[in-house]
């Protein structure tokens, strides 16, 4: 059986008593956030660098993690970790992905399990979310079904839209090469994982994306300008064409 990556149960068993406290007392609760998914997901930790980018911005997150490699929503739903989770009630939010879901069958399926995982989390007052993903690099053509399959099941379901490949498709209109994938055509690299948080982080406390100066020290300044404008283009903020590329 795969292995869990993170221990969900140790931080049910911190967090859950004192939950639905702490978020009564106005404005000093971080906001707690479960990602559900599978590798595109852990792939360069992506909640943790969604939590990086909450600190250097002065907010308060906390995150924990229900992934298996390769589940789907329908395994995660099978399974029932997650539903476990949503019933400690000890998160606010649940950001959820499986795969792509380009096809017309696994459009259908992202649908039918993104709303019952929905429904589930609704159930123990957890906001449901998706999360855009990417096809493989040999099907990148796909983008654009994956994007309409994750709006769909998002409206659907009624889950928020956490639209990380579309930041992708954004960044790849300014520069086809920017490197988003890593070395196996499907997970992403750290600047797609980058580009993935600052989507969440965006959408997550509805604020302006950090400036180029506080990205990270391994990617240069022009690639974080490019990246942040992208991951605000696909989260509706206007940005000025003379910086939708990353120029200065």
């Amino acid at each position: 059986m795969r292995a869990i990556v993170a221990s969900f149960v140790a931080l049910l068993a911190v967090l859950a008593p004192a939950a639905t406290e702490a978020r009564s007392e106005a404005g000093t609760a971080p906001l707690r956030v479960l990602f559900v998914g599978n590798s595109l997901t852990t792939t360069n930790d992506l909640p943790a660098t969604v939590a990086s980018l909450a600190r250097a911005g002065g907010r308060e997150l906390e995150v924990g993690t229900v992934t298996f490699d390769g589940f789907s929503l329908e395994d995660h739903w099978n399974h029932g970790a997650v539903r476990q989770a949503f019933a400690a009630r000890a998160w606010d939010v649940a950001i959820m992905q499986q795969g792509p879901s380009a096809l017309p069958e696994s459009q259908v399926n992202l649908r039918e399990y993104a709303t019952r995982l929905a429904d589930a989390a609704r159930a123990e007052r957890v906001r449901p979310a998706l999360l855009t993903v990417w096809p493989e690099s040999y099907r990148r053509t796909a983008l654009s079904d994956v994007i309409v399959s994750y709006r769909g099941a998002a409206q659907t379901s009624g889950s928020e839209l956490f639209p990380a490949g579309e930041a992708w498709h954004a960044a790849w209109q300014c520069n086809t090469a920017l490197g988003l994938y890593g070395p196996d055509g499907f997970h992403p690299s750290r600047v797609g994982t980058y580009t993935a948080a600052l989507v969440v982080y965006g959408r997550l406390f509805k604020a302006p994306l950090l400036a180029p100066a506080l990205g990270p020290q391994w990617m240069s300044a022009g690639v974080a300008r490019l990246t942040q404008a992208s991951a605000a283009r696909a989260l509706g903020r206007r940005v000025p064409a003379a910086r939708r590329c990353g120029r200065a």
